[in-house]
């Protein structure tokens, strides 16, 4: 059976004798050239606890491919540690480094014709870099997630990154010594893993799960355990499948695939990144998918995981109750999955869930039945409104109402607030606006993750709202709104907001208005000068230059 299509044209081609003499030197042998050749890509580097073991994954992956009588040929891409870059200039990088992720894999996979594809990602950015990638090349494709962290302990209490960031605004309120401050900080993070919540890698290895693009129990395998092992070691005869029955990204990753994947996303009560992700993942294919579909799911699929950031449980709970195969055999049996969609087993998912056990609702609460959900509908609400006329993204879990008014606490960038919240600025019942942290504006639209966990660590959580036109992390919570399209940068309303100007967030009607009169708001249009440009040369100001915004994905390849 001939498996190697691509490769063949430069390994066995008489005119590439340069090309030959290089497999040569690495060692490959005639019988070699004779197989397909699967790229390894690790995003593996000592930096980060979500990445810091991925290089070992990898090793085993291509041990994996060997075995399977394939070529496994390792190289590296970038990673970006949104924990340690959230609340620092830094964190400008991480959108970024989604599409220099993709970029990158997409170089190599074309430059050096591998037949086959495997990577091994870990923090955010990482997954859907890996699959935007996949897409682009649509040659077999498998995604091995890193893994989650294991939870960590300091008095009694389970912790996790969050845990950090909340904290620093316990510490700011005067509600935690340095000492208890500094023991959280130290045992936050056990060791190896992505963090642990339902956050942006979580919620986007259990959405690439369930858009076939992974194997079983890929999302909620821990790094750190004997399954995910097992998962690596049977890499190579899954890529030998997909080679040999030609099995490729566009024929996996389909619409019906996607919707999948939102449910999934739903029911979990996953991060809003996942919006701009799944919309630049399916551009990848060509696959139309919008900030609206995402709504049509969210109206008729609730929410039934108390996970961490706004419940109590991390995924590496799940694990030992069947992890998110078990989810989706019930969401299957709800008919709110399709179960005809392919995936990297070669086998439909209903196939793939078939032997699967139940969810047992007697034995484990991280699940709720239908019956009883932790949210009726979706907790993602894409909102309108004159304040944002391309959308945005709400993250509403029900505990925070679904109407808020106030009066607007406008600050230019995350520090600005951090310094509000010090000096006392922000009362209880404001609406708290973080302006010009947009994809242009900032650019690279950071996550306002440390203004979040702040405010909710000085007790202000649950008495005010916060708008933005950046990002908010997977471990967000509270009443919070991002993604605002047009970004301030662009001239969205968002720019014009003034302190004391009256905002309305109702989730219902899907509106958030500025309840300022057209003829004012003429008035400072007018007058608004548009700053000047935060880069003026390397990779963010390209990014700058080439970015979409959120409502388009943020993608970067599109005219």
């Amino acid at each position: 059976m001939e498996l190697n299509k691509y490769s063949k044209t430069i390994t066995l081609d008489p005119t590439q004798p340069a090309a030959q003499a290089m497999f040569y030197g690495i060692g490959l042998t005639d019988a070699d050239l004779q197989k397909a050749q699967v790229g390894v890509v690790s995003m593996g580097y000592d930096g980060n606890t979500c990445n810091m073991h991925l290089n070992a994954l990898a090793a085993d992956i291509k041990k994996s491919v060997w075995e399977n009588d394939l070529v496994g040929l390792t190289f590296h891409t970038i990673g970006v540690s949104d924990g340690m870059s959230n609340g620092t200039p830094g964190m400008r990088y991480s959108l970024v480094s989604r599409d220099v992720i993709a970029d990158s894999i997409e170089t190599v996979c074309g430059a050096q014709y591998y037949d086959a594809l495997i990577a091994v990602p870990g923090c955010d950015k990482n997954m859907p870099g890996s699959l935007i990638a996949m897409g682009r090349l649509n040659r077999p494709s498998i995604m091995i997630y890193g893994g989650t962290i294991a939870p960590g302990h300091y008095k009694g209490q389970d912790l996790n990154i969050v845990s950090a960031f909340e904290a620093l605004g316990q510490k700011m309120a005067g509600e935690l010594t340095e000492a208890d401050f500094k023991g959280i900080i130290q045992n936050a993070c056990p060791g190896a893993g992505a963090c642990g919540g339902m956050y942006t890698a979580n919620t986007m290895a259990s959405a690439i799960e369930a858009l076939g693009m992974s194997l079983p129990y890929s999302s909620s395998n821990p790094a750190l355990s004997e399954e995910k092992q097992k998962e690596c070691a049977d890499a190579g005869k899954a890529i030998r499948l997909l080679l040999e029955r030609d099995i490729k990204p566009k024929d996996i990753m389909t619409r019906k695939a996607f919707e999948n994947a939102v449910a999934v996303i739903m029911v979990l009560g996953g991060s809003t990144n996942a919006v701009i992700h799944m919309i630049a993942m399916a551009k990848s294919v060509g696959v139309s998918f919008t900030q609206d579909d995402f709504q049509a799911i969210s109206d008729k699929i609730p929410v039934l995981a108390d996970f961490k950031p706004s419940g109590k449980y991390l995924m590496q709970d799940l694990h030992q109750y069947g992890g998110v195969p078990a989810v989706m055999k019930y969401m299957l049996a709800q008919g709110w999955i399709h179960g005809d969609c392919l995936t990297v087993t070669g086998k439909t998912m209903a196939e793939n869930l078939a032997t699967v056990p139940d969810l047992d609702f007697t034995k484990q609460d991280i699940i709720h039945p239908k019956e009883n959900p932790i949210k009726a509908t979706g907790h993602l609400q894409i909102m309108y409104g004159n304040l944002a006329t391309g959308g945005s993204v709400a993250k509403i879990s029900g505990k925070e109402g679904d109407v808020f008014e106030g009066p607007a606490r406008v600050f230019d960038g995350e520090q600005s607030l951090i310094e509000g919240i010090h000096s006392g600025k922000i009362k209880k019942g404001d609406v708290v606006v973080i302006k010009n942290v947009g994809p242009v504006g900032a650019p690279g639209m950071p996550e306002m993750l440390k203004p979040t966990s702040a405010i909710i660590g000085a007790g202000l959580g649950k008495s005010v709202a916060l708008i933005t036109d950046g990002r908010f992390s997977g471990g967000t919570h509270g009443f919070v709104v991002g993604h605002i399209t047009p970004e301030s940068y662009k001239g969205g309303l968002i720019g014009l907001v003034e302190d004391n100007d009256i905002i309305e967030l109702n989730v219902p009607t899907r509106k958030m208005t500025l309840k300022v009169d057209e003829a004012t708001i003429a008035k400072r249009r007018a007058a608004y000068v548009q700053p000047a440009l935060k880069a003026t040369n390397g990779v963010l100001w390209k990014y700058a230059q080439l970015v979409k915004d959120a409502s388009e994905g943020c993608v970067t390849d599109q005219s």
